[in-house]
């Protein structure tokens, strides 16, 4: 395998902290990384990377640093992306292990810039908040008071609390004088744990919101620990309508436009944008921060569907280049500017598009990344396939490459789970795995099992085919499938569970994230690379 250059701890820093480009990537799964990372690596995983890289790093020449935890997979990692097209791609010096004994802090769990960030907020800005038990007792009294969810809809119908009315983060000031439109009502914001709590709460502090304004402190996780009961599978969601009549439309607007002003965020036309992204020395990522139903009804070429709030809480997975150009664009004048504003506040280099107009929306779905063409290997219908599996004696094994909760869902009977970072020399994940005369490649929609199958077979020694359509293909011509934590080849590492998720969390596991959470603001302090600001 090809040298790659190394880059030093100190490297590394002097870039964070003079804000130069710099993409310092963990190909790890995401358990992994969740275990002990650098404050600003993002996760990559290996096993992705034809799919993810030329959105998340669209420049090809930016500088890249790769790191692992001693497995190898930094340096497989810096061939692909050298077959992709990158050219500035580096190795960290001693990967984790040599980051750690040069000094460096590193940190656990996911989306850990915005998670500090967060609690860098309410050390500065002394966020109101409110117990479980102090929201509850109010709830219970038929006080005027009002729970906005600031999590995506999905997280919210898994547990909400009672009443509660899923209102993802960049949507708050937007909807909330119009969900709450006399000024003597409350107005809890809660999330999972503390971070979009905290930033939904001081949101609309920030925004001049005439309402008294509280997070839930501790979210669900407080409530949980107090012994109050959630709701599940719940469907309340705000009107797509609020807050867009004049009367509360116009000072949402001013506030955002003023609060992102303050933040020093720029201003940028569509056009000036267009000829950004194809800036050979610079990065820029174009987001479009509305709903996801809004974004497949129409957006702008070029601009990848990114709901504020979670750009906000996932910073690092949508612009994992660190000293990018990110550009913002809404319709209504809010949503944009109070995302710019966190963003800047984070260190970020932020603009917002105000010349958008209905007639500039022109594409319409969800969002399609570009990726390389997938190596050519032959292929098998669903029905085919299906028919060799009914034979005796047929020698056939299916590897199937989908995530693992994909593959817990549903799975072709006799499927076995498989880990494609693993096929690989010093991995033994196939060796629980039947022999086989030959081997069947599939993920979920067949994007990710083409580039899986050469390495199989190179692995093996033989012949492998990929399923057409993927297990979805399979699934809509109404072959069966099977559930179930049956056939892992390979740990499930490719997700880390958090400790908010679900509902059957132990309490230990609850009270350890939120003890991780409070010291998040100390491990900021020791790393000192952040640049974050509160305005």
């Amino acid at each position: 395998m090809k040298s790659f250059p190394t880059r030093s701890y100190p490297f590394v820093r002097e870039a964070l902290l003079a804000r130069r480009e710099i993409a310092l990537l963990d190909v790890r799964e995401e358990d992994p990384h969740a275990q002990a990372h650098p404050l600003f690596a993002a996760n990559f995983p290996l096993a992705r990377i034809e799919l993810d890289a030329w959105t998340r790093l669209p420049r090809r020449d930016v500088p890249i640093v790769l790191l692992d935890g001693g497995e190898g997979f930094a340096a497989r990692a810096a061939a692909t992306l050298e077959a992709l097209g990158y050219t500035n791609v580096a190795l960290l010096d001693g990967g984790l292990q040599g980051w750690i004994a040069a000094g460096g802090e590193v940190f656990r769990d996911v989306n850990v810039p915005s998670k500090a960030f967060g609690e860098f907020v309410e050390a500065e800005r002394h966020t109101p908040s409110l117990s479980a038990e102090a929201v509850d007792a109010l709830l219970a009294s038929k006080e005027h008071v009002v729970v906005l969810d600031a999590r995506r809809f999905d997280e919210y119908q898994t547990m909400n609390i009672p009443g509660s009315i899923s209102v993802p983060g960049a949507e708050l000031v937007l909807r909330a004088r119009a969900l709450a439109p006399d000024p003597a009502t409350r107005v809890i914001v809660n999330c999972a744990g503390r971070t979009r709590s905290i930033i939904g709460a001081q949101s609309l502090v920030n925004a001049r919101l005439p309402n008294p304004v509280a997070a839930l402190r501790n979210g669900t996780i407080g409530w949980t620990l107090a012994g109050q009961t959630l709701e599940h599978g719940s469907a309340r969601q705000f009107d797509p309508q609020a807050g867009r009549d004049t009367a509360t439309l116009e000072p949402s607007r001013e506030a955002a436009r003023a609060l992102a002003e303050r933040a020093g965020v720029g201003r940028v036309t569509l056009e000036e944008a267009a000829r950004w992204a194809g800036d050979a020395a610079r990065t820029t990522y174009r987001f479009d921060v509305r709903s996801p139903a809004e974004y497949e009804r129409g957006h702008a070429p070029g601009f990848r569907g990114a709901p504020g709030g979670q750009l906000v809480q996932e910073t690092e997975m949508f612009a994992p280049v660190r000293g990018a150009r990110i550009v913002l664009l809404d319709d209504d004048g809010v949503r944009a500017n109070m995302t710019a504003s966190w963003l800047a506040q984070m260190n970020a280099d932020v603009y917002v598009i105000d010349d958008a107009r209905p007639a500039d929306l022109v594409e319409t779905g969800a969002w399609r990344a570009p990726a390389p063409a997938a190596p050519h290997v032959a292929s098998i219908a669903p029905e085919a396939l299906a028919a060799r599996l009914a034979q005796a004696d047929h020698g056939t094994v299916v590897l199937d490459f989908t995530s693992s909760a994909n593959h817990v869902k549903a799975h072709i009977p006799g499927a076995w789970w498989t880990l494609r970072s693993h096929l690989a020399a010093g991995f033994d994940d196939l060796r629980g795995v039947p022999d086989a005369k030959s081997y069947v490649a599939v993920c979920m929609t067949n994007a990710l099992a083409p580039f899986a199958a050469p390495e199989v077979a190179a692995l093996t020694g033989k012949p492998v085919e990929v399923l057409e359509g993927g297990t979805s293909a399979w699934i809509r011509a109404g072959l069966p499938v099977e559930s179930g934590e049956i056939r892992l080849a390979s740990p499930r590492i490719d997700r880390y569970r958090r400790p908010y998720e679900g509902t059957d969390n132990a309490r230990e596991a609850m009270n350890a994230y939120l003890e991780w959470e409070y010291g998040l603001v100390a491990q900021l302090g020791r790393d000192g690379t952040h640049g974050f600001f509160v305005i």
